[in-house]
């Protein structure tokens, strides 16, 4: 099953609709997360493709994450609820709402355009080169399962 190609502007303005569904006070249905929480979790993946904002594993850790975490990140296989969280992807900071969603869509627009092609053969922060498509479905997915957390 191949997941939606969010470098697609439908696909990605879908993904921005349901984002633009959540409020300051939409509840989780599993999870520890607040919804404020969220979209700066899902602002990582973006800060790490586009800021120099974390740093980067080292060979040992990459290697380690390249034989037991890639291939269920970049896989078409959904993500089971409550999965593990990389310690960089946790955020325990109070967050703003408004200003994470803000950031969220901005990523995800820029992304859009960039385009499919763009990211063929791209470096990511933790796995090294990555097919245009095992970036679709590490972002697709990941924004996916975070948005269905909160119910949109």
């Amino acid at each position: 099953m191949a997941l939606p190609n969010i470098f697609e502007k439908e696909i990605s303005e879908k993904i921005i609709s349901r984002i633009e569904e959540l409020t300051s006070e939409t509840k989780a249905h599993w999870g520890k997360m607040h919804v404020a929480q969220m979209l700066a979790h899902c602002n990582v993946t973006y800060e790490m493709l586009f800021e120099n904002k974390h740093k980067k594993p080292n060979g040992m850790m990459r290697l380690i994450l390249n034989l037991f975490v890639k291939k269920t990140v970049v896989n078409e296989v959904p993500y089971k609820r409550n999965s593990q969280t990389a310690p960089q992807f946790i955020i325990s900071d109070a967050c703003e709402f408004e200003y994470e969603k803000g950031r969220l869509i901005t990523y995800i627009r820029r992304t859009q355009e960039m385009g499919f092609s763009a990211f063929e053969n791209k470096a990511s922060h933790s796995f090294g080169v990555l097919s245009a498509t095992e970036w679709n479905n590490m972002l697709y997915k990941h924004l996916d399962h975070h948005l269905g957390q909160f119910g949109v």
